[in-house]
C-alpha cells in the first residue's frame, strides 16, 4: 500500500468514528456498537470505501495490547484478595462449564474439535465494556450483584491470555498428544517468563519511574510507559509468548506503584483510539448480506446463548451462596458475548480453525447479544423488584411507619450520598426514612438499624407507606437523571406542597427538574467547584467571611454567573 493510501485509510477511519460514534453516545449505548457500525458502513461489505484493511488490522492489534495493559493496571493484589473466591472460584467455573457446554453443542452440530474449542472459549466470555458501563451508569457497581458480576468479568479478562495461546497452538496443527505437550510447554514457558518479568520489574520499574517523574516531563513519562508496555510485550514475543501477556504483566506490575493513576491517564487515549480502530476493523469483516441469509440461524444462536449463559451463571452463583435475586441479575447481565470473542474468532479464522461462514455467524451473534445487554439489565432489575414484593421486602408492608414517624425527611436513594445526608440529618436531630431498590443494600442497612426500606418511590402506595404525607421534606440523591425526573414528577403530583431537594447532574438538569416541581436542585459539579474555589481562596489569604459571602451570592443568583461561563 502506498503512503497516500495509508493516509486515505486513516482519514476514512477517523471520519467514520467522528460521524457514527457520537450518534450512538446520544442513544446512551456503548461506543463499541458505533465503531462496529462504522466498520460495516465503510468496509468491503458496505459502501466499500476501504477494501483492503491489512494495514489497519496490524495497527488495531495494538488496541488489544493496550486493553490488556489497562486490565492489568486496574488489578491489584488487594482487589484480587477481596474478590478471590468469586474471581478464581465462580469465574473459573463459569468460563470452564459454559465453554464445555457450548463446545459440546458445537461438536454435536458437526463442527470439528478445534472449532468447537474456539467457539466454546469465545462465547463463554462476556462484554466487560458493556457491563461495566451499565453498572457505572446505574450506580450499581458497588451493589452485591455488581461486585459478583465484576469478579466474573475479571476472571474472563484473565482467561483471554491462555485462550489466545491455545488458539495459536491449535493453529500449528498436530495431534491431540502433541497439542497437550505443546500447551504444557507453553504454560511452563509463560510461568517462567512471568517469574522473570515480575522479579525484574519489581526491582527496576519503580526506580525508573521515580527518575522520570523527577524530570517533570509529561512527554518523557508517556514515552516511558509506551516503552514499558511495548518493550515487555516484544520480549514476550521473542520467547514465543503472546504480546498481550506481556502487556498484561506490565500493567499488573505498575498497578502496585504510586504512578498507577498517572500512567492510566496517559495511556487511556492510546487505548481508546486503537481499540476503536480494532472494533472498526471487526465491523469491516461483517457481511450484512450473508447475515441476512442466515438470520434464522443467528437468531437461534443469540437466544440460545443468552438463555444458556443466564441459567449456568445464575446456577453457579447460587452454589456460591449468592441470593436468588442477585444470581439471576448476574446471569442476565453476563449473558452476552464479549469483545474478546471477536479477537478469538478472527484469530481462529486467520489460522484456518474457523470457516468464513461460521466466523460471520459468530461475529453477528455476539454483536446482537451486546445490543440486547441493556434489555437484559432492565429485566434483571424488574425481576429483583418482583422478587422483593413476593418476599414482602417492600416498604409497603411496613405498617408501623404509618404511626411512628412524623416530621421526618424522606431520602430516596441510599447510596453514598444518601447515607451521608442521613448522617448529617441524624446529627442535627432530624429523623428520616430511606427508600432504595438495592435489596442487598437495604438488608445490610436494616441489619445496622437504619430506617431503610425497599421500594419504588415513584409508586403512590410506597410513598404512603413511607409516611410521605407527614414528611417535612424529601431528598432525592439518585445519580440517574431520567429516574430523578420521574421521581420529582411523581412526588410533586402526589404532594404538591412537599419541599423536594434534588441532586442534579449539572446546571441545565437542575433547572429542568426545578421547573418540574423540585424546590431546589443542587448541581453536584457546580457545588464541588464552589467548594474547591472556596478552599483555594481561603488558603491564599482571603477571609472566610468574604469567601462565604461570595459563594452564597452565587447560589442566591441561581449560579447565573457560572452558567454564563459554562455555556460559552
Amino acid at each position: 500500500m502506498t503512503e497516500s493510501g495509508i493516509f486515505y485509510d486513516i482519514l476514512i477511519f477517523l471520519v467514520a468514528a467522528v460521524v457514527v460514534v457520537p450518534a450512538f453516545r446520544r442513544l446512551r449505548t456503548s461506543p463499541i456498537l458505533g465503531y462496529l457500525v462504522a466498520g460495516i458502513i465503510i468496509g468491503p461489505h458496505g459502501l466499500a470505501i476501504i477494501s483492503d484493511s491489512k494495514g489497519a488490522h496490524t495497527l488495531a492489534e495494538f488496541g488489544v495490547v493496550f486493553l490488556l495493559f489497562m486490565i492489568g493496571l486496574e488489578l491489584s493484589v488487594e482487589r484480587l484478595r477481596l474478590l478471590g473466591r468469586y474471581v478464581f472460584g465462580l469465574g473459573a467455573l463459569q468460563v470452564t462449564i459454559t465453554g464445555c457446554v457450548i463446545g459440546g453443542v458445537a461438536l454435536a452440530l458437526g463442527l470439528g474439535k478445534e472449532a468447537a474449542i474456539v467457539i466454546g472459549g469465545g462465547l463463554a466470555l462476556s462484554s466487560t465494556a458493556f457491563v461495566l458501563q451499565l453498572l457505572m451508569e446505574r450506580d450499581e457497581k458497588a451493589t452485591s450483584y455488581g461486585k459478583i458480576s465484576f469478579a466474573v468479568l475479571l476472571f474472563q479478562d484473565l482467561a483471554i491470555v491462555p485462550l489466545l495461546m491455545m488458539v495459536a497452538l491449535l493453529g500449528e496443527g498436530g495431534g491431540e498428544e502433541s497439542f497437550i505437550i505443546a500447551m504444557g510447554f507453553a504454560v511452563l514457558k509463560a510461568a517462567g517468563a512471568l517469574i522473570l518479568v515480575v522479579g525484574i520489574g519489581r526491582l527496576v520499574l519503580r526506580p525508573i519511574y521515580r527518575i522520570v517523574a523527577e524530570a517533570r516531563s509529561s512527554e518523557l513519562f508517556v514515552a516511558t510507559t509506551l516503552l514499558v508496555v511495548l518493550g515487555i510485550g516484544w520480549l514476550m514475543s521473542l520467547a514465543g509468548i503472546s504480546m498481550v501477556l506481556g502487556a498484561f504483566l506490565s500493567g499488573l506490575l505498575l498497578s502496585e506503584t504510586e504512578y498507577k493513576h498517572q500512567v492510566e491517564a496517559d495511556i487511556r487515549p492510546f487505548r481508546g483510539l486503537l481499540l476503536g480502530l480494532f472494533f472498526i476493523t471487526v465491523g469491516m469483516s461483517i457481511d450484512i448480506a450473508f447475515i441476512w441469509q442466515e438470520l434464522a440461524t443467528i437468531a437461534l444462536l443469540v437466544v440460545s446463548l443468552m438463555v444458556g449463559k443466564t441459567v449456568i451463571t445464575a446456577g453457579l452463583c447460587r452454589m456460591f451462596g449468592v441470593s436468588f435475586g442477585d444470581s439471576v441479575r448476574s446471569g442476565l447481565l453476563l449473558s452476552q458475548g464479549g469483545e474478546f470473542g471477536f479477537i478469538l474468532f478472527l484469530a481462529a479464522n486467520a489460522l484456518g480453525l474457523l470457516a468464513g461462514e461460521t466466523t460471520q455467524i459468530l461475529l453477528a451473534g455476539v454483536t446482537l447479544t451486546m445490543v440486547a445487554t441493556p434489555l437484559m439489565a432492565y429485566l434483571g432489575g424488574q425481576f429483583s423488584e418482583f422478587l422483593a414484593r413476593k418476599n414482602k421486602i417492600s416498604v409497603a408492608r411496613v405498617d408501623d411507619i404509618e404511626d411512628d414517624v412524623h416530621d421526618h425527611v424522606l431520602i430516596i436513594g441510599f447510596g453514598r450520598v444518601g447515607q451521608t445526608v442521613a448522617k448529617i440529618l441524624s446529627a442535627g436531630g432530624i429523623s428520616y426514612v430511606a427508600l432504595d431498590l438495592d435489596a442487598a443494600r437495604v438488608a445490610a442497612c436494616h441489619a445496622k438499624g437504619m430506617p431503610c426500606f425497599f421500594g419504588n418511590a415513584s409508586q403512590i402506595g410506597v410513598l404512603k407507606s413511607a409516611g410521605a404525607v407527614r414528611a417535612k421534606g424529601a431528598v432525592i440523591t439518585i445519580d440517574q437523571p431520567r429516574t430523578t425526573d420521574t421521581l420529582v414528577w411523581a412526588l410533586h403530583e402526589f404532594l404538591p406542597d412537599l419541599p423536594i431537594f434534588v441532586r442534579a447532574r449539572d446546571l441545565p438538569h437542575g433547572r429542568r427538574i426545578e421547573a418540574e416541581g423540585a424546590t431546589q436542585a443542587v448541581p453536584e459539579t457546580l457545588e464541588a467547584s464552589l467548594q474547591l474555589a472556596a478552599i483555594a481562596m481561603t488558603s491564599m489569604g482571603v477571609s472566610s467571611d468574604e469567601v462565604r459571602g461570595l459563594v452564597q451570592e452565587i447560589r442566591d443568583n441561581d449560579y447565573a454567573t457560572l452558567g454564563e461561563t459554562i455555556h460559552k
